[in-house]
């Protein structure tokens, strides 16, 4: 972080990589190696690198679902720091949407450009969890609210 804090933030990513893949050595779904792999992914979107940081989340967010439950924080963090992802995704356009409300399309799809509409089904689904496991004044469900707020009001937009 301090390394980011100073502009640093090529060198900031390197390390965070060192130290996750140190973690790794524990398991996917050790909490040190999921904290880590959450300030990696932090880190990507910062440095524009969304692709690559919703692959990593999309990979890690199954197992980690398993070992820990649902309703952990550590898998509530990541599902909405994977939202947050696709809310910034490329693949995020408003033209895209258009075309896919005009074609009709629901199903979520990679390559259809539904990032957002994605985004806004794991928000929804976080901050209903958070909700009833910490309740609705946790610094964690009003934050998990102001963001599906935000992707409510982009789709509401696009």
């Amino acid at each position: 972080a301090c390394l980011a804090d100073t502009g640093r933030h090529d060198e900031a990513l390197a390390l965070e990589r060192k130290i996750h893949a140190s973690f790794a050595t524990r398991g996917n779904s050790d909490e040190n190696t999921i904290i880590s792999g959450v300030n990696l992914c932090g880190s990507l979107q910062k440095l524009g690198r969304i692709d690559e940081a919703i692959s990593f989340m999309s990979d890690e967010l199954l197992p980690v679902a398993r070992k820990l439950g649902v309703d952990h924080h550590l898998t509530l963090s990541l599902s909405q720091n994977l939202a947050k992802a696709l809310m910034s995704s490329p693949k995020r356009t408003r033209e895209n949407l258009r075309l896919n409300q005009q074609r009709g399309i629901d199903a979520i799809h990679p390559n259809s450009g539904d990032d957002m509409l994605a985004a806004e089904a794991m928000v929804q689904d976080v901050v209903q969890r958070r909700r009833r496991v910490f309740g609705r004044a946790h610094p964690a469900t009003v934050h998990a609210e102001s963001a599906l707020s935000r992707v409510q009001g982009d789709l509401a937009r696009a």
